[in-house]
């Protein structure tokens, strides 16, 4: 687990601890969502939800994100996420919410002063194949949309074979790409500003 770009690039991650649930994205695929996301990681508040050892959101640090917000229930994982933000020197920018996403976000989300430009929803796969989407949409991104910014996004990772909505709340997918087993969605709440992304709901080829 490497940070691809930026300034700390090419910095080794510890990665989750054996038996952990979480699953850390490929270099390619990994790559490929940065490279859609990159308009907006200059000065970007990024939430990374269930974020395993960090690497989504440490990566956004990297790229010039301001601050991150990371989220997860596992301790293991989580005393490993706090010794990779203390070895790249970045805790000043990095707030960590340990425990249950599912339960807290709603109530963490609402003392926040500020809005969130990027928020990384990669929970674990044998989790999303049960949610409820009502429910999930309810607990996870009804919260969100209240707190994106105007051009803000939510990157949705999810096993290939799970029948994602074409809306979730107020945010409607705006893309969609496939990895092998994998895929990404992106969501927004749709308004006629949005000009960073083209609208594509197709999959795209596996890279």
């Amino acid at each position: 687990m490497r940070i691809l770009a930026g300034t700390h690039k090419g910095r080794t991650l510890l990665p989750p601890p054996k038996g952990a649930s979480a699953r850390p994205i490929t270099g390619a695929a990994k790559k490929s969502l940065f490279d859609m996301l990159a308009p907006l990681l200059p000065d970007a508040s990024v939430a990374d939800l269930y974020c395993g050892t960090g690497t989504m959101g440490l990566e956004a640090l990297s790229r010039g994100a301001a601050r991150v917000y990371f989220a997860d229930r596992e301790a293991g994982a989580v005393a490993r996420l706090r010794r990779n933000i203390r070895e790249l020197g970045v805790a000043k920018q990095c707030v960590v919410w340990a425990g249950d996403v599912w339960a807290t976000l709603g109530r963490r989300l609402e003392r926040l002063d500020e809005a969130l430009t990027i928020a990384f929803v990669d929970p674990p796969y044998a989790q999303s194949r049960r949610w409820d989407w009502d429910e999930a949409t309810r607990r996870l991104f009804e919260p969100l949309a209240a707190r994106l910014a105007a051009e803000g996004t939510v990157a949705l990772r999810l096993p290939t074979k799970v029948d994602l909505p074409n809306r979730l709340g107020p945010l409607e997918v705006i893309r969609r790409k496939r990895y092998g087993g994998m895929a990404v969605a992106l969501l927004a709440v749709r308004t006629p500003r949005r000009s960073w992304s083209e609208q594509n709901t197709d999959f795209a080829d596996p890279d």
